[in-house]
């Protein structure tokens, strides 16, 4: 649920308070409420008349085809609710998913909708908007129309002896017209004092209850919580794909062009010693002492690439001792607390390894900073990452940086990345991971 009702850029002159009364915000929640009842009496006529045939047809062959179409008016009308409150509260609802039969025809349509939790829903919308929308607007509109009256009674007070033949309006009558009526200026004053607190209440009263015609909407009329999280899982299962071929394109690269490439000057080199050596004895000897580092800086680069993938000590030791490792290896002093009761699932390790891993090298090549610290500890069934710096500042996750694809790893695990980097810094980068042991 999105709600915004803008914003301004100049301060206000008066108080919240005295401003809501009149702001538009007020007027457009008053008209939501005001427009609920007209709405809400044709559609609970509609959605009961086609139930009630629908049903009562159930013995003939129109019941099910009758039924299937009262529920696609209901979700007609769904979409104009969805629209009146996008509109008139700024709440963005987002659309259920589609009716679609396995098959083309009539009857593949009808089984869709009819199995379709999001139509009863619709359905069920239609029965229960009814009756809030007649208390809302009772309620909305005498509490309005009292206090506002009440507020403007100096104005219109001299109706009474004019018209009604008494002096103002009655606080307490007995049956032969004998009472205590509000004529004085200051009793006057009083009943308009009363009317302007009155007058002050009103706009929350309106936003309170156009609030749980938001919250109707969005429960009944927006997608259901099973179909966000299937959404959800469905869009971070491509991440993960993303991300696993990203993956395995940049060992292919650094494999072709890196050990790979190194490994066939080596053979070609150790071709041409072996040529030599029965010659130039002492020439091929230099060119096999050239080789021999060269398949030392060749089993280099396949230790850093093995560690890319997967460091041993992560595996051997956990943790800790591979952040420690990860730190040693970064441009600023950094330290390292851990405070782990246990090891979690291998996944999230190797995740929370990568992601420090790559904090790190932001802060090594960015931040300027003179110092970092590495922090690690498990909140209840949470992984906790917290890296920080005294550096520059300025590191934003939106800005499409390597922050942003760090979001989206920790996110297809159900992880959390909070950035808090104000420019001048300090900058501290929290993750947050399921620990799943």
């Amino acid at each position: 649920m999105a709600i915004d009702y803008g914003s301004r850029s100049r301060p206000h002159v008066l108080p919240l308070a005295l401003r809501a009364p009149v702001e538009g915000r007020m007027w457009r929640e008053f008209g939501y409420l005001l427009l609920s009842l007209p709405i809400g009496v044709a559609l609970f006529c509609y959605a009961v008349a086609m139930t009630a045939a629908g049903t009562g047809l159930l013995v003939t062959f129109l019941g099910i085809p009758l039924l299937a179409a009262s529920l696609a008016g209901c979700r007609a009308f769904g979409m104009l609710e969805r629209a009146r409150a996008r509109a008139l509260l700024g709440l963005d609802v987002a659309e259920p998913a589609q009716v679609r039969g396995r098959k083309s025809g009539l009857m593949s349509w009808v089984g869709a909708i009819l199995k379709s939790g999001a139509s009863w829903r619709h359905l069920l919308y239609a029965v229960v908007h009814l009756p809030w929308a007649v208390f809302a607007f009772v309620a909305s509109v005498t509490f309005w129309s009292v206090s506002w009256s009440l507020f403007l009674y100096p104005l219109w007070q001299w109706v009474f002896p004019a018209h009604l033949e008494q002096p103002g309006i009655g606080i307490s009558m007995d049956g032969n017209g004998n009472g205590f009526y509000a004529d004085t200026p200051f009793e006057v004053a009083v009943v308009s004092v009363l009317g302007f607190l009155l007058v002050l209440v009103s706009p929350w009263l309106i936003r309170g209850l156009a609030g749980v015609g938001g919250l109707l909407v969005l429960g009944l009329l927006g997608p259901s919580p099973l179909a966000n999280r299937v959404s959800e899982l469905e869009s971070d299962r491509g991440v993960v794909v993303d991300t696993a071929a990203a993956d395995l394109r940049r060992i292919e690269r650094d494999l072709h062009d890196g050990a790979q490439a190194r490994l066939v000057a080596l053979a070609m080199d150790l071709g041409l010693a072996k040529e030599k050596l029965a010659e130039d004895p002492r020439g091929a000897a230099v060119m096999v002492d050239e080789a021999h580092g060269e398949v030392k800086t060749a089993l280099q680069e396949l230790r850093d690439l093995a560690r890319g993938i997967h460091p041993a000590v992560l595996t051997d030791r956990g943790l800790d001792a591979a952040l420690s490792a990860v730190a040693s290896r970064c441009t600023v002093p950094v330290t390292v607390e851990a405070d782990l009761p246990a090891r979690p699932a291998p996944a999230i390790e190797g995740i929370a390894y990568f992601t420090v891993s790559e904090l790190l090298q932001n802060v090594s090549k960015h931040s300027r900073a003179r110092r970092a610290a590495v922090d690690v500890w498990r909140t209840r069934d949470r992984l906790m990452l917290q890296v920080s710096d005294d550096g520059v500042g300025g590191a934003d996750a939106a800005a499409g940086s390597g922050l942003a694809g760090l979001t989206e790893r920790l996110d297809a695990v159900d992880g959390v990345l909070v950035v808090g980097s104000p420019a001048g810094g300090p900058t501290t980068v929290t993750a947050e991971l399921p620990w799943r042991g």
